[in-house]
């Protein structure tokens, strides 16, 4: 019970905190004197102003640039509503395959189940998923300096714009009304080394009677950081960067150089010392233990990647835009949008390490007992865990090409707005390791043939090296071609006002290929992931919206939308919200919903795809205990495949809400949402590991002549499924006000989320259910929330914000008893603004002022959560603008 005290007064006082200290992203986008009617996120029927039923947070290009952020992703992981799954390229490492791609998780749903939209129409997704299956938009395709407004609409949208808009909607909205010319530059640095970034924009725009054109051309480029110019993540030994935190774990992998030698037939049995001394070249002997704690006498030569290693890919990103307009006639127009972007990303790695693939027969001319017959392993197959450092460090480099294009009309028919459009997107990117990527086939040719000694480095020529190294290629493509058209208007006049119609279809087509060359289909490319995956699909949908003034005061959305998909059939999505002006100053709103993510192509069309998760084999663990660390998480193989027959995740959701004006200068909204998803569509390799790691066609073990000891793992089998349900709720605080002083005008501004309840159920193997994940677990704190403070005074402009992080608890993997949970993290980002020199703006700024380091975790080597957390640190920057 005091616990839940706790909580409650936490929570009383975060509510109250915004009551007083008010601010919102709530959006103001017209004067309430103006007749003009607009198109609002969340509604296809155009309207006076943009408070309506749904919950929607504006974000302006002022408030966007005030942020300091020089990308999109860094202005919405400081959205208190994004949570786990967010992922952006301040996060992104050497595994991870999206490969300097970024997205947003609202509510922690997935970046899969947050609807894109782009001037309110969909984007294409990456062809390279994150973490394998989550097709995800690339929010880097689009520039800052094109940018009008970001519309965050948090409630599930399926009615009204179909699959992924489980968890809400974010609608970018592009400049389209430039007149002249601006140009601007921004130069920023770290604190700490690494991450230095460039970015020069220029917009320029004119119009006339009957048309108008906007362009947009801007370059961003960002230098790497390694996880070697962090102190906290330089190494993978966590125990020796903290010699006295007891649970602090060694991640250095058992894959070293030279290696380690062991028995072909009993991988159990090895030695890491042949040379003579008590060390392995690079790195440190360990000894593993057994079940009662006693060294057993077979030593593992470890090494430590992590000073090698990404943290943030350098990128460079050139792109542009252009929207333009042209007026047929007094009811006809026609429109165009160009959107194109050429990135390049870089991304870091240490050798690629080998677990048991190689092998050295007994009569090798290279074996290296073959002089001491007293050995055990004298005149015995070999195999090895080796880092092949000989060719140098892992390098890929990763180019894309992003193309989208609209072309359309618009016009009216009376009192009825209408709207047909073409959309063709298609983004392409080619994945090259460079450097570091040895051919297993021939790796094992040359140990045969004696051309390269594993044991002896300096013994090997430049000849045998070149013969093993290789490089790969990965190359993706996705494409979406589409038709839609609607017509919205008046269908009758009734007692309190207008009734609003819209209705409308659309046709798209998808496609996705992500393909690795033929050395990663023949398996003949170890130590690194690779992904294959191919899949198409059509879909129909018609849709209709009414929007029913019931009171004068009284307005309520009526949507429904039906999809017809060619490979997993049709759904139909209904939803109703309401906005209720009870006084001048006070208004209720609420809806609910059904939504649907349907299957990825990714998850749907993925091949046969190796990725290397951190798991323990409790099976083995079980039996003979820590013996090479089993009862330890530890890196294991585990092949992923598609499934055909997967179906779409459903979900309902409720938002109730109010919006208070408490005075003209004064503003706070609280909105209660719940949203319950079922058939959840993920993997859980550790509890199939778990369940399952006796079963050979899951989980795939080398042969041990130990009694009792099922082996050691070589491969595990998963794929993914629709199992489990997920469910959260929790409130929205959003609160604004102004004052006016002889010191300046002031704003302040605060919004907060705070997670009532998490809870992602998943299958026993009895059929029961276990609550996997929940609020407050690792990645999902209960609260974020952000405070900003804006000044105006003549010629100077300033503003800073406080970005708050909850704690949460440490990984269950690793959890043990005593142990912290992981601290909660409270950032200061400032920036001061110059308007005192004609058509001039000069800024400088920082983002995470007092360069406050991520709170400690103890899951994996990098000592941080990169999901939630990143390794940039203070970044401080200048901006120069000038209009013309």
């Amino acid at each position: 019970m005091k616990v839940l005290n706790n909580r409650k007064h936490a929570l009383a006082l975060s509510i109250t905190a915004a009551l007083f200290v008010s601010q919102s992203y709530i959006a103001v986008a017209a004067e309430k004197d103006s007749v003009e009617r607009i198109q609002v996120t969340g509604s296809h029927i155009q309207r006076t102003d943009m408070e309506g039923p749904s919950p929607l947070t504006s974000l302006s290009a002022e408030d966007i640039a005030n942020s300091g952020v020089t990308d999109l992703i860094g202005l919405f992981t400081k959205l208190p509503m994004a949570g786990q799954g967010t992922f952006s390229t301040q996060g992104n490492s050497s595994d991870n395959t999206s490969n300097g791609g970024s997205s947003v998780s609202l509510r922690g749903l997935g970046a899969d189940s947050t609807l894109i939209l782009v001037n309110g129409r969909r984007v294409s997704v990456s062809p390279f998923a994150n973490n394998i299956d989550t097709a995800f938009v690339d929010i880097n395709n689009i520039p800052l300096a094109a940018i009008k407004r970001v519309d965050i609409l948090k409630d599930g949208a399926s009615a009204t714009y179909g699959s992924d808009a489980v968890a809400g909607v974010i609608n970018i909205i592009l400049r389209d009304d430039v007149e002249g010319a601006e140009i601007s530059a921004k130069l920023g640095d770290t604190a700490d080394g690494g991450g230095k970034e460039k970015n020069l924009s220029i917009v320029w725009g004119s119009s006339t009677e009957k048309s108008s054109h906007t362009f947009a051309l801007d370059y961003f480029d960002r230098e790497e950081i390694l996880y070697a110019d962090r102190d906290y993540s330089k190494s993978a030994n966590q125990e020796a960067l903290r010699p006295n935190d007891p649970f602090a774990t060694d991640f250095r992998s058992s894959s070293g150089f030279p290696g380690t030698i062991a028995l072909a037939d009993a991988p159990g049995k090895r030695v890491a010392d042949v040379w003579g001394n008590d060390t392995c070249p690079t790195a440190d002997i360990t000894q593993d233990s057994d079940q009662d704690g006693n060294l057993t006498g077979y030593n593992l030569c470890r090494y430590d990647y992590a000073s090698v290693m990404t943290s943030v890919p350098a990128t460079e990103r050139a792109s542009f835009i252009y929207l333009g307009k042209y007026e047929i006639n007094d009811n006809l127009r026609g429109f165009a949008e160009l959107n194109g972007q050429h990135s390049k990303t870089t991304i870091r790695g240490a050798g690629s390490p080998s677990f048991n693939e190689l092998f050295m027969a007994g009569d090798n001319v290279n074996h290296p007992f073959a002089d001491l017959p007293e050995h055990e392993f004298y005149q015995q197959d070999l195999t090895m865990r080796r880092r092949m450092l000989d060719i140098g460090n892992r390098e890929k480099r990763v180019t894309s090409n992003y193309y989208r294009s609209i072309i359309g009309l618009q016009g009216e028919i009376k009192d009825w707005s209408w709207e047909v459009a073409y959309n063709y997107i298609k983004s392409e990117s080619t994945e090259r390791g460079v450097n570091g990527f040895p051919n297993s086939r021939r790796t094992q040719e040359a140990i045969d043939s004696a051309l390269w000694n594993p044991f002896e480095p300096s013994s090997n020529s430049q000849e045998s090296l070149d013969f093993i190294e290789t490089t790969t290629t990965r190359i993706g493509k996705s494409t979406s071609k589409s038709f839609d058209g609607k017509i919205s208007g008046s269908l009758m006049e009734m007692a309190h006002g207008d009734l609003g119609l819209a209705v409308g279809v659309e046709y798209r087509e998808e496609s996705i290929s992500d393909n690795p060359d033929d050395q990663f289909l023949r398996g003949e490319v170890f130590g690194t992931e690779a992904t294959q995956a191919n899949g198409s699909r059509d879909n129909t949908s018609i849709f209709a919206e009414l929007a029913i003034p019931v009171l004068d005061n009284l307005e309520v959305q009526v949507a429904v939308r039906h999809e017809d998909y060619s490979d997993f059939g049709t759904t139909t999505d209904p939803k109703v919200a309401f906005i209720w002006q009870t006084t001048d100053s006070l208004s209720l709103r609420g809806s609910y919903g059904t939504a649907f993510r349907a299957p990825s192509l990714h998850q749907i069309g993925l091949g046969n795809t190796d990725e290397s998760p951190n798991l323990v084999d409790t099976v083995r663990c079980a039996a003979v205990g820590n013996v090479n660390k089993a009862c330890e998480p530890q890196e294991y193989t585990a092949v992923l495949s598609g499934n055909a027959d997967l179906g779409p995740e459903e979900s309902k959701s409720y938002n109730l809400g109010l919006i208070y004006e408490i005075a003209e200068n004064m503003d706070f909204s609280v909105d209660y949402y719940d949203y319950d998803i079922e058939n959840v569509i993920t993997k859980d390799t550790q509890f199939k590991f778990s369940t399952l790691g006796n079963d050979p066609s899951v989980v795939e073990r080398l042969p041990s002549s130990v009694a009792g000891d099922p082996g050691e793992v070589v491969r595990i089998f998963d794929q993914y499924e629709n199992i489990g349900n997920i469910t959260t709720s929790g409130l929205d605080v959003e609160a604004n006000y102004g004052l006016e002083t002889d010191m300046g005008d002031f704003r302040f501004t605060y919004a907060l989320n705070y997670v009532l309840s998490y809870e992602d159920a998943r299958p026993n193997a009895d059929g029961s259910m276990r609550i996997d994940t929940q609020e407050g677990d690792f990645e999902q704190p209960e609260v974020r929330w952000s405070f900003n403070t804006a000044w105006v005074q003549g010629d100077w402009n300033a503003s800073m914000a406080v970005n708050y992080v909850g704690e949460f608890k440490q990984d269950a993997a690793v959890a043990t008893e005593g142990m912290n949970d992981i601290d909660s993290l409270t950032t200061v980002d400032t920036t001061v603004n110059y308007i005192g020199i004609k058509d001039t703006t000069l800024s400088i700024g920082a983002t995470n002022l007092f360069n406050e380091e991520p709170p400690f975790s103890y899951h994996d080597f990098m000592g941080f959560v990169s999901g939630t957390h990143n390794s940039q640190g203070r970044f401080v920057y200048v901006k120069a603008s000038y209009k013309f």
